[in-house]
């Protein structure tokens, strides 16, 4: 017999036969709280809607951006229900004034609330009471300190000039100049500069004298 012996190698042992594996089954979808509320109706769901928009109150000042300008209104988006209304006469200072020399489609202004909700159940609102809320705190801080306040001339008016200081400042002829001055007209489109004599809120006027500060 042959010294010569033949030994299977590890090669030759019969390889495990391969293991099946199962994928795990995926989880149900879990239903969420929109799947879980039954269907609204047309009512429930108005009903829900004016629920989500914010209460206003009269005098609140909002702040919303302009959407459309007709000659005799302008329509401000402020997240309520319907768009805000802003009459033309409530937009600025100024009288007679085109409203869309006033503001643009797309700018953002605040207002104040004149009126919850008109017989469309529009808010009614005013962009010139904003401005003379913001303006009062300036106004009566600069005539607490003793400075002066500068504003064009937009108007004039029987006995003197309208000054433009967020709020219409009122300035006598005779406190227009240190010399009394015939013909006013020239001064509209000036800036001018002016100490405050005379504050009163509850009526809503402020006088101004150039004088006492050319002095």
């Amino acid at each position: 017999m042959s010294d010569e012996t033949t030994v299977a190698s590890d090669e030759e042992q019969e390889a495990p036969a391969p293991v099946s594996v199962e994928q795990a089954p995926e989880p149900a979808a879990t239903p969420t709280k929109a799947d879980e509320q039954p269907d609204l109706t047309p009512e429930e769901l108005i009903a829900a809607l004016e629920a989500s928009f914010r209460d206003f109150k009269d005098g609140d000042i909002v702040e919303g951006e302009v959407v459309k300008i007709d000659r005799d209104e302008v329509l401000l988006d402020i997240g309520y229900k319907s768009e805000g209304v802003i009459p033309s006469k409530e937009l600025s200072i100024r009288h007679d004034v085109d409203p869309s020399q006033v503001v643009k489609v797309g700018d953002r202004i605040e207002a104040l609330v004149l009126q919850k909700e008109d017989k469309e159940g529009r808010l009614i609102l005013s962009k010139k009471r904003a401005q003379y809320e913001r303006a009062w705190g300036k106004i009566e801080e600069v005539m607490h300190s003793g400075q002066t306040i500068t504003g064009p001339v937009i108007e004039v008016v029987k006995g003197g000039l309208i000054l433009d200081i967020g709020l219409r400042g009122f300035l006598p002829a005779s406190l227009v100049d240190l010399r009394r001055v015939r013909d006013l007209q020239p001064f509209v489109g000036q800036e001018l500069e002016a100490k405050i004599i005379e504050l009163d809120r509850n009526r809503n006027n402020v006088v101004l004298s150039r004088r006492a500060f050319l002095e």
